[in-house]
């Protein structure tokens, strides 16, 4: 299936991960980014309450305002999170997972756990690696 089919084939449809082209491809880059990891797993932990953006920025440690917002812009506008606004000055922005974004959490909680259990060995993979290099 072509990049194209995928796109008006509508749901349901897995498309071709080797396409660069391809929705789910791109799907993937934008999910697969440590902030969006943690966005969600923040979300997902207060859910089903809302999330003020400088709370979000506080329980993300290191990232950016510019980085949290244009995360929160990607996940808002893919349907996996709401955005609402309070219009006082200066305005209140608040966050949630939508239902979307909660199955999102699922797969990642997977991948966290994946990683939590096998970073020892990674470690070990690494260092076994970095020193085999250091013997050319």
């Amino acid at each position: 299936m072509t990049a194209q089919e995928a796109r008006t084939a509508g749901r349901g449809v897995r498309g071709d991960l080797f396409d660069p082209q391809c929705p789910t491809r791109q799907l993937l880059d934008r999910i697969g980014t440590k902030w969006t990891s943690m966005a969600v797993k923040t979300l997902a932990d207060a859910a089903p309450d809302e999330v003020r953006f400088a709370e979000l920025k506080r329980r993300m440690p290191g990232v950016s305002q510019k980085m949290l917002s244009v995360t929160l812009r990607g996940l808002t506008r893919d349907g996996l999170v709401t955005r609402r606004v309070e219009p006082t000055v200066p305005p209140r922005v608040f966050y949630r997972l939508t239902g979307l974004g909660l199955s999102l959490e699922v797969a990642l909680a997977g991948l966290r756990t994946w990683a939590e259990e096998h970073m020892n060995e990674i470690d070990r993979a690494n260092e076994a690696a970095d020193q085999e290099v250091g013997e050319r």
